[in-house]
């Protein structure tokens, strides 16, 4: 089932069980996959591809969203926040730990041939491909950085 049908059908059932917080999580994520529809660039759909970006995207932007309340001291708001992040990941494949962010990227970097923090725009390129979904940018980053300084 695609994503637009498995979010429609989720609606649905947080609707039945009167879940403010999945309802309204939800209803994000299918308001994003509608606006990408009607873009021009996807007149035929959206790709497996797209609907991640759009996931990780919700993601990205409710952790960002999280921070800010935490660090303004605003506890009602951060929880809303950590609600809905935790029903956008239950659709995010399962996140990669430290350690094998660690070995992918090292052989990432074997793969490329880099050897230097020169070489960081092809190893991004590559990392960011394979990774997608898996991992966070920024975590993509730091790793990077941190293993072509060695």
């Amino acid at each position: 089932m695609a994503l637009k049908e498995t979010i429609e059908a989720g609606i649905k059932d947080a609707m039945r069980a009167k879940d403010a917080d999945r309802l309204r999580a939800l209803r994000a994520i299918k308001s994003m996959i509608l606006l990408e529809e009607t873009s021009s660039s996807n007149a035929d759909g959206l790709s497996a591809d797209a609907e991640m970006k759009i996931l990780m995207k919700a993601a990205k932007q409710r952790k960002d969203s999280l921070d800010v309340y935490v660090t303004q001291n605003r506890p009602d708001l951060a929880e809303k926040e950590q609600a809905e992040l935790s029903i956008i990941e239950e659709f995010l494949p399962k996140q990669l730990t430290e350690e094998e962010l660690t070995t992918r990227i090292a052989e990432i970097i074997a793969a490329v041939g880099a050897t230097s923090p020169a070489d960081m725009g092809k190893v991004m390129g590559a990392a960011s491909k394979q990774l997608a979904g898996l991992a966070d940018g920024k975590a993509i980053s730091v790793k990077v950085g941190e293993l072509l300084k060695k």
